[in-house]
């Protein structure tokens, strides 16, 4: 089965699923997420209006009852405390995915913290927060089904020197697979995901609803902070009508460029900061539209202009490079080189009977189980490294390393233009990829493909540093 045949199967169409959204008309100003309660986050059950007024609403997961969880914002430097309480039917912990915190902050079960027990648990969360950005959280125990039924939110760190926009805001991308009555469907798990693209669902919200128009006035300057939340689906946005500029990826500041071809390509959990001056004119409507996938295109909302533009045209100042955040630099003539390779998968010659085991996926040749924690390298504390990522299979792995940031220093053996600081690196089939860093953060780390059925299903390890 090809990557488009399973998109298809569950691919969102808002001519069948979706074709009766009413709601769209009272959703034009679309929200930044909830505020968060000061120091506590609740994990619990909720109903919430994904599909809009036309549907009923659907069962979720969320953290404070909402889907995205509260938006935390804090200011570079200051200390995140948290109380995470579980009011769920199943354990679960919180990753603050992207940052560089202390091991025993990290939220992986059994191998930074035991679980946050079922039914009224507990566990603090405190630390710093060293570098400015866009990071979220999400669980790390059950992934597939806790991130699939909407456990996630949005962190933003926010830099001391910010680009002069006139409004800053968080789309938080989700992506469910739902009935015909709005309720998600329960086959979390299965080997069809697991071994192809992953759990790919059939209808796409925004901020925790499907949207039909974000509004926005001629001449102003918006900074939108994109968050991949789902479980499997690439996103390739491209804004019609309109040119973003790229300033960060992954939280970290980025020379500002256009993407390339024009589209924001986001694998589950990268994000982007976009810088995006509204230069359309008032009262038209210019479509935001996701063909990552070919022949799947379909439109994720419109940019609705308000008839009164808000000046003649965007400021053209405040595009000097953001401050970069605190990572040492890696020494590369002096770097440690190792290679990781991905395998598996439908037609990547998987042994059956591994396969019968549930596993789908190995690195180095060998398919490792979700709390199998022996790591596979141990690396010196402070010493530069370079790993090289070679996805021998024919899916996308977005590949995320805990505890740390690294360059991209090099694709399929050429040097990368923008040399960007990321936490997951999207690999496309057959493609390898050189990250270099300094081990600078000691502990056992966990990294993995952000495909959470490739994750559970073998493509996982952790690395030592010591």
């Amino acid at each position: 089965m090809t990557i488009d045949q399973q998109v298809r199967d569950y691919a969102l169409t808002r001519r069948d699923f979706l074709l009766a959204t009413a709601a769209g008309a009272g959703l034009a100003l679309l929200p930044s997420a909830a505020t968060a309660a000061p120091g506590r986050l609740r994990a619990r059950e909720a109903n919430v209006a994904l599909a809009g007024a036309a549907y009923p609403q659907t069962g979720v997961w969320g953290y404070e009852g909402s889907v995205p969880g509260p938006e935390l914002r804090f200011r570079q430097g200051e200390r995140l405390k948290i109380e995470v309480e579980n009011l769920l039917s199943a354990d679960t912990t919180v990753h603050f995915h992207g940052i560089r915190l202390p091991n025993a902050m990290d939220g992986v079960p059994e191998l930074t913290q035991a679980p946050i027990a079922a039914r009224g648990g507990k566990f603090v969360y405190e630390f710093a927060l060293p570098d400015a950005g866009t990071y979220w959280y999400h669980p790390h125990l059950g992934s597939p089904e806790q991130v699939g039924r909407g456990l996630y939110g949005a962190l933003v760190v926010e830099e001391a020197m910010a680009p002069a926009v006139d409004r800053d805001r968080v789309w938080v991308l989700g992506d469910w697979r739902l009935d015909r009555e709005a309720r998600i469907v329960g086959d979390f798990g299965n080997f069809m995901d697991a071994s192809h693209a992953g759990r790919i669902g059939n209808t796409v919200t925004v901020n925790g609803a499907v949207r039909e128009t974000f509004e926005v006035r001629a001449g102003e300057r918006l900074r939108l902070r994109l968050v991949n939340a789902a479980n499997a689906r690439i996103f390739g946005l491209d804004f019609r009508g309109h040119d973003p500029l790229v300033i960060a990826l992954d939280g970290h500041p980025v020379e500002p460029h256009r993407p390339e071809g024009g589209r924001v390509v986001l694998g589950p959990a990268m994000r982007a900061d976009l810088l995006l001056d509204a230069t359309g004119e008032p009262g038209r409507a210019y479509p935001v539209v996701d063909d990552f996938y070919r022949q799947r295109a379909y439109r994720l909302l419109d940019l609705r202009y308000a008839k009164d533009a808000l000046r003649g045209a965007p400021a053209r100042g405040g595009l000097a490079r953001m401050r970069p955040n605190t990572m040492p630099e890696p020494e590369l003539e002096r770097a440690e080189r190792h290679r990781v390779v991905f395998g598996g998968g439908m037609m990547g010659g998987m042994p059956m009977m591994g396969m019968m085991r549930g596993a789908a996926w190995t690195v180095n040749g060998a398919p490792i189980r979700e709390h199998d924690h022996h790591p596979i390298l141990t690396l010196g504390l402070g010493r530069s490294y370079v790993l090289e990522f070679v996805n021998d299979t024919q899916w996308h792995h977005p590949i995320h390393l805990h505890g740390h940031a690294f360059r991209v220093i090099a694709r399929n053996g050429r040097a990368t233009r923008y040399r960007e600081w990321l936490d997951t690196v999207l690999l496309a089939p057959r493609e390898r990829a050189e990250i270099a860093f300094v081990a600078d953060n000691p502990g056992d780390w966990m990294f993995h493909c952000h495909v959470l059925e490739h994750q559970v299903s073998g493509m996982m390890a952790v690395i030592r540093v010591a």
